[in-house]
């Protein structure tokens, strides 16, 4: 039974992180091609995720719209993660200037 748990959240890992827009976009803003694009994305994607999540609670507070605590959900965790992007990028940045600038100095010592 563990093993057959194992297999079905890999596979949905899987699934999420191949299809699943803002898992692909995460993804590439991690590459250091996308990291300078991490913090004014960051700043974008993050309120605009937020004001849908205001929208969607608001929607949810209606009769027969409680369905709609899916995208709540779904907003929320998409902000958080932008959010947390944003901040990561700056330290990831500065990592890779300082790896960059110690490999340039190996190979002018060589």
């Amino acid at each position: 039974m563990l093993t057959l748990c194992l297999i079905l959240s890999a596979a949905l890992y899987g699934f999420m992180q191949r299809y699943m827009p803002t898992n692909r976009a995460i993804a590439w803003l991690r590459t250091p091609r996308g990291l300078k694009w991490a913090l004014p994305i960051a700043v974008i994607a993050t309120p605009a995720y937020l004001g849908l999540t205001a929208l969607a609670i608001q929607g949810a507070t209606r009769p027969d719209l409680g369905w709609l605590n899916v995208l709540v959900f779904l907003f929320s965790w998409n902000a958080m993660k932008f959010a947390w992007i944003g901040v990561f990028s700056l330290p990831a940045m500065l990592r890779n200037a300082i790896g960059r600038r110690r490999y340039e100095e190996q190979i002018a010592a060589h």
